[in-house]
């Protein structure tokens, strides 16, 4: 946490925790396991503590070291040596280990310029120059240019227009001032959504060219000392990073639904689909400044201006710019490393666990915090396999290359194997970046009970468990029922890492973990992620990456070890029926802004409330919202909430008395892992097909940003009613059809 959040942090801390120690007594370590009867959790728990004896800091500073040593981005030299030594350490664990390869498009760029021509002239540096002390930062051999991986090529020059960060509510702003974007190039900053949204936006709308920088108000010197003073980006340092359009589909552009084998049948750039179609390049704010002063125009409204010394204008004009990027196109190897350990008695239900492995750079804290937390779980569950101890069911661990590019080696993987995983995968478990902080937790809310059992069993580096500071975080930003003993509620996944081909695509309850909120960021996908930078600014004593490795590990281990898959169905009800309301609430609110709209359109209010001294447009009149039967979708919720309730009591009933049977167990397995691929549709969503589940889905326009029940939820905000109307049905079918699936399981289970 940061400013105002650590202040109240500090003042309320101490009585949260009193409470929650109090409530921690009703919950304790002698609490059921979901899932476990009660003398399998006892054996449960004495395996965890073997597991985390095993735990050691020391070998995640010294893993990370080895790692960080030279850039290791998709292709690289230093990539395939990594792949090669991570394999090695696996197999000297005691898991059957083997790199998967796959070809993949990963354009390099030939030729970066960015210029100033007029009113003034600049050349942009478009470097990051080395930090004194940090020799990860001095780095020359194979280093990566500072560009956007799937710009278009191009060679423009035209009018500078500034549009903040550049979504779609910002272009709404500079239409109402009259301002155009058509034939220009864009400035945009970084934030407020994900980076390809951006350029994609400015696209739409007619821009021929954008340029991304880091504003110094959001990632830089108004958050706190730069780099090496601080943990705050540089006045060089940029944010590389992909701007594939990944809400279309992520994964290799010219393998669409497929795996992207050596021999595997490929489309062309032309067929791709989500391919920047014009160029895009990122800037560091010391090369912003003089764009940003030679605008002209109107002074941008006060939320848009950021934190460099300038009145930030809207323009077009006087700055005019010459933009061009040239790529070259090739294919790339991504080397995913699988480890495989056989279970005992369920070897065809697969529990898998994964971590990217490449980084645009040095890679410090993306990915390599999360991935030597990976690494001590496996190394941690190999040295239980060489006491004796084999899992139950089968633990698949996963190094993905070319995540950064927009996750092409998990999808790949996942495309290529899919009928397997269809048949056997119980659930997926992943991290990523992991700095100091409070647990984050997303994923399948049928897991929310699993997560929260865990992290009431796992010490926090501060002291108290780690669902103690959860609720008690939690409660500090408002959600006082965490206090009365609720659940701490996952949150739902959108995109931005590797669980989006086994969640939204293959319909695999997954988990997203890692810890965060009391780092800064300045490092973010820049030379600057070094080995010096995370041990200065991050986690000196590797105590994040332990605890991150203890939460991320029993997560593993339970799911191997259950009687039953661990999942319960009372939170995902309960979140379902809290997306339901939010969409009433929308529509109900964008209907009474629409009226209100029109009103003020009919009596001309906006022209009298114009300025006069500024270029403007008229609104013109929007749709009514028509009304919408939530009737199906009610019906069907309530009959899903019914199940849910049910089949926990009975589960809970069954195992406090006795264990199932193996036949009923194994019946019962299949059943519950085919729960969450109900909620798929093989047609997918409207405009994205790839995109098959109906609850969880990155927004069209946000990215990274979660839009659950997507079908409908867009529909309502893009006012296109009959795709609105259409997802009630498919949303309503879906939540049907899971019902049933959980009333089959319940009947097993009594």
């Amino acid at each position: 946490m940061t400013g105002n959040t650590t202040m109240r942090w500090r003042l309320v801390r101490p009585v949260l925790l009193a409470a929650c120690q109090l409530l921690a007594g009703a919950d304790g370590v002698a609490a059921q396991l979901t899932g476990f009867t009660a003398a399998s959790a006892e054996r449960q728990r004495e395996l965890e503590s073997r597991f985390d004896a095993a735990l050691h800091a020391d070998s995640l500073r010294e893993w990370m070291r080895v790692l960080t040593a030279r850039p290791f981005y998709v292709g690289s030299p230093y990539n395939r040596e990594m792949a090669v030594w991570l394999r090695d350490r696996f197999r000297a664990w005691g898991f059957d280990a083997e790199i998967a390869e796959y070809r993949v498009l990963f354009p390099r760029p030939r030729l970066r310029e960015l210029t100033l021509i007029e009113p003034t002239q600049f050349r942009a540096r478009l470097a990051e120059p080395p930090v004194p002390g940090d020799p990860g930062s001095a780095v020359e051999q194979d280093r990566l240019p500072t560009y956007n991986a799937y710009s278009a090529d191009g060679d423009v020059t035209a009018e500078l227009v500034y549009v903040n960060y550049g979504v779609p509510a910002d272009y709404e702003e500079l239409e109402r001032r009259g301002i155009d974007v058509r034939g220009r190039i864009v400035l945009a900053r970084y934030g407020g959504s994900w980076r390809g949204i951006k350029p994609k936006v400015a696209a739409e709308k007619g821009a021929i060219g954008a340029i991304i920088y880091s504003d110094p108000r959001d990632d830089g010197y108004f958050q706190g000392d730069t780099y090496p003073e601080g943990p705050y980006r540089p006045d060089q340092g940029v944010q590389r990073g992909s701007v594939m359009d990944l809400p279309q589909r992520p994964g290799d552009p010219l393998t669409p639904g497929y795996g992207a084998t050596a021999d595997a049948p490929r489309v062309s750039l032309a067929e791709a689909g989500t391919i920047m179609p014009i160029p895009v390049l990122p800037i560091s704010y010391a090369d912003a400044l003089p764009l940003l002063e030679a605008l002209g125009g109107t002074m941008a409204p006060p939320a848009w201006r950021g934190a460099l010394p300038l009145p930030y204008r809207l323009g077009p004009g006087p700055a005019r710019v010459h933009l061009r990027v040239e790529f070259d196109w090739d294919l790339a190897p991504a080397y995913n490393v699988i480890a495989r350990m056989t279970g005992a008695e369920l070897p065809d239900e697969w529990v898998l666990r994964g971590n990217h492995r490449d980084g645009w750079a040095m890679g410090a804290i993306d990915p390599i915090s999360g991935l030597i937390a990976l690494m001590a779980e496996a190394h941690a569950v190999g040295r239980l396999a060489a006491e004796g101890w084999r899992p139950r069911r089968t633990l698949v661990f996963a190094g993905w290359d070319a995540e950064e590019p927009a996750l092409l080696g998990s999808v790949e993987w996942a495309e290529h194997h899919a009928d397997e995983l269809r048949r056997r995968a119980i659930a997926y478990i992943n991290t990523d970046s992991n700095v100091r902080g409070v647990l984050n937790a997303g994923g399948s809310h049928t897991l929310e009970r699993m997560v929260n059992e865990i992290a009431r069993d796992v010490e926090d580096p501060r002291g108290e468990n780690v669902l103690q500071r959860m609720r008690a975080t939690g409660a500090v930003g408002g959600d006082t029922a965490l206090l009365s003993g609720a659940d701490v509620r996952l949150a739902a996944l959108g995109s931005g890492s590797d669980w989006a081909a086994f969640q939204q695509h293959l319909g695999i309850p997954s988990l997203m973990l890692n810890f965060g909120g009391e780092a800064g960021g300045g490092s973010y996908h820049s030379q600057y992620d070094t080995f010096d930078f995370y041990t200065r600014f991050v986690d000196a004593d590797f105590e994040w990456g332990v605890a991150l490795a203890r939460i991320a590990g029993r997560a593993l281990l339970r799911t191997a070890q259950a009687d039953v898959p661990p999942l319960r169905f009372d939170g995902f009800a309960h979140a379902v029926g809290t997306y339901i309301d939010e969409i009433v609430t929308l529509a109900d609110r964008m209907r009474a802004d629409t009226e209100r709209h029109n009103r003020l359109v009919a009596e001309d209010a906006y022209a009298l409330a114009a300025n006069r001294e500024l270029p403007y447009v008229p609104p013109s009149r929007r749709d009514a919202v028509p009304p919408f039967d939530f009737a199906p979708l009610r019906s069907a919720h309530e009959r899903l909430a019914a199940a849910a309730a049910a089949y926990d009591a009975a589960l809970d009933t069954r195992l406090a008395r006795s264990s199932l049977d193996a036949r009923a167990s194994t019946e019962l397995t299949r059943v519950l892992r085919d729960a969450e691929r109900t909620l798929l549709r093989e047609e997918g969503l409207p405009r994205r097909p790839w995109y098959r589940h109906q609850i969880y889905a990155p927004g069209f326009y946000t990215g990274y940003g979660v839009k659950t029940l997507p079908a409908l939820r867009e529909g309502i905000e893009e006012r296109d009613w009959a795709e609105a109307r259409a997802g009630i049905e498919t949303i309503a079918a879906a939540l049907a059809r899971m019902a049933e699936t959980i009333e089959r399981a319940t009947a097993l289970v009594r």
